[in-house]
């Protein structure tokens, strides 16, 4: 029986909550290089490729072998920009949530295939280990109401602040945890504007004005998982 959520066709113009865990829940992120490095892939997936300056910069007299091979590497690199929209995140110890709207069918698979081989080898790589990093293929589950996004993206950036979850003795603080913990919750408080995320498609249906009837006020009350009970981690 194939496992709950994990799809094997998407469709296009549609919205979808992705997650994935480690392979036997092991810690996927040990450090905050390996929370930099998978942000950082996740920006040159989502960024628009400026393949003008990378091709000039090729042509450059006295460019050193190891640089050519950076800059060829970049520009043969898979790019996902206008394709894929990262509406909000969440990296936890062992595992991440995404909320991802793509624009045509095969994209969302395409991206996740690409980020998720090319962290595992530069986690393998550092970690001195081979074989799968993850518990299986990502998760994806459609999106089906305006209700559900937003709650979804409720769900995804209080997951740091759960005190409940513990991952491997790991206690995750209350909300304090959010200044150390990578999320798109910053963006979504207008601490931090980041080209890749678009917290707008979100932040829209709240008040800018009113504190009461903020996005801030909505994800720090009570947490209510009901409407979204059936697209959420296992």
């Amino acid at each position: 029986m194939p496992c709950k959520n994990s799809r094997k066709s998407y469709d296009s113009n549609g919205y979808y909550h992705v997650y994935n865990r480690g392979v036997e829940k092991r810690l996927i992120f040990q450090d905050k290089q390996d929370y930099a490095v998978f942000r950082s892939y996740l920006r040159t997936y989502l960024t628009e490729k400026d393949e003008i300056s990378l091709n000039l910069s090729l042509s450059r007299l006295g460019l050193n072998p190891r640089e050519r091979d950076r800059i060829l590497k970049e520009i043969q690199l898979n790019n996902f920009y206008g394709e894929i929209t990262l509406i909000a995140y969440c990296l936890m110890p062992n595992h991440f949530h995404f909320l991802i709207h793509q624009n045509s069918a095969e994209s969302m698979d395409k991206f996740m295939n690409s980020l998720c081989t090319r962290y595992t080898m530069f986690f393998n790589k550092k970690y001195d280990r081979v074989g799968p990093l993850y518990q299986g293929v990502y998760k994806a589950v459609s999106v089906l109401s305006e209700e559900q996004l937003l709650y979804l993206t409720n769900y995804i950036h209080r997951n740091p602040y759960n005190p409940s979850l513990r991952l491997q003795g790991l206690a995750l603080e209350a909300w304090t945890r959010w200044t150390s913990q990578p999320s798109s919750y910053p963006e979504y408080l207008g601490l931090r504007q980041t080209e890749w995320v678009r917290p707008e498609i979100i932040l829209n249906f709240f008040s800018k004005t009113n504190p009461r009837l903020s996005y801030q006020a909505f994800v720090e009350q009570d947490e209510d998982i009901s409407i979204i009970q059936k697209i959420i981690l296992d």
